[in-house]
């Protein structure tokens, strides 16, 4: 799919007083280690543990409260307009509290999968993540490392890519900017190398394409 855009921001939309209530509420709640798709935390090992970090390496909070989704759908609709997307969506996923510490990263990776969810009787059922964004909790000025990346290609970036194709979402560099994205677009998270980097990504679902 061709897009004009493949990303969207709010800079700074929400207030700081708000992003420190969401991660007051995130340190207090136990956190347990992101998984990725097809891994469940009762079935990991050692060795599955050593797998899982060659991609994915932070710990997460699962959060349900209202209010934290009537602050992100504004921004899904807007950007969905705006960058003309256009994507039919009527679910959002809980919001995941992420906390990403020293060496902690997200290798490049899609949000979104061909196959919808198969969760008879849940609102989720036959649904496919179409928008995704992430919501920043801090100031880059809190930690370094961490960036936020993009690759535009519609190819699995694990493969050698050229460096002056990967796009590099500075604006979420300040605390209380939101980016909204496809959920097919490729993205990731370099290691942090100092500090401690708090986001809160969230993913926005509707009936598989036509």
């Amino acid at each position: 799919m061709n897009l004009k855009y493949y990303y969207w921001v709010f800079n700074k939309i929400i207030p700081d007083r708000i992003c420190d209530e969401i991660k007051r509420l995130g340190i207090t709640l136990e956190s347990g280690l992101a998984m990725t798709g097809g891994m469940e935390h009762g079935n990991l090992d050692i060795d599955k543990i050593k797998e899982l970090k060659k991609k994915r390496d932070s710990h997460i909070v699962w959060l349900d409260e209202r209010w934290i989704y009537e602050l992100i759908q504004p921004c899904v609709n807007i950007a969905n307009k705006n960058a003309g997307w256009n994507f039919m969506w009527d679910y959002s996923e809980h919001p995941q509290f992420t906390k990403y510490g020293k060496g902690q990263y997200y290798g490049w990776h899609a949000d979104g999968s061909p196959q919808p969810y198969n969760r008879p009787g849940h609102p989720i059922h036959n649904k496919i993540r179409k928008l995704s964004t992430v919501l920043a909790l801090c100031d880059k000025s809190e930690y370094t490392g961490g960036e936020l990346e993009i690759y535009p290609r519609q190819t699995d970036p694990d493969k050698k890519i050229p460096k002056n194709d990967i796009i590099q979402v500075k604006e979420m560099d300040h605390k209380g900017s939101v980016v909204v994205f496809p959920s097919f677009v490729w993205h990731r998270i370099k290691p942090v190398t100092k500090g401690l980097r708090y986001s809160v990504p969230n993913w926005h679902l509707g009936s598989p394409w036509q």
